[in-house]
């Protein structure tokens, strides 16, 4: 899931191609358990928000900028409904949508202040 991701993000945006190291191994890992931590913590709001700002301030450190995030939210919603096939809705693309803007959004506030250096 976390290459045919990557596949489309760099297809369909090639410009956020330099954002990423040439070989993608770790960071599939760190998409997929980052995924798995936002669904598992989608009831625990401050934990939640804690990891997303955190994220925010690495993603800024590695020099993500507010105007990548549409694109990787497009990426996102498309694998999402690549993968998830006949079960996906227009009502799971709406809320998928949603969680992402908030998401983004957070990240986005949150990498306005001091960027955490990366890693």
């Amino acid at each position: 899931m976390t290459a045919w991701f990557y596949d489309h993000l760099f297809t369909h945006h090639p410009g956020v191609r330099g954002l990423f190291a040439d070989h993608l191994d770790e960071q599939r890992d760190r998409l997929w358990a980052a995924l798995g931590a936002l669904v598992s913590h989608l009831e625990d709001t401050p934990t939640l928000v804690d990891m997303v700002r955190k994220l925010g301030r690495r993603h800024a450190g590695y020099g993500a900028l507010p105007e990548h995030y549409p694109a990787v939210g497009a990426s996102l919603i498309a694998t999402l409904r690549h993968f998830a096939g006949d079960a996906w809705t227009p009502e799971t693309e709406a809320s998928w949508a949603a969680v992402y803007e908030v998401v983004s959004s957070t990240m986005i506030d949150a990498a306005a202040g001091e960027p955490t250096p990366a890693v």
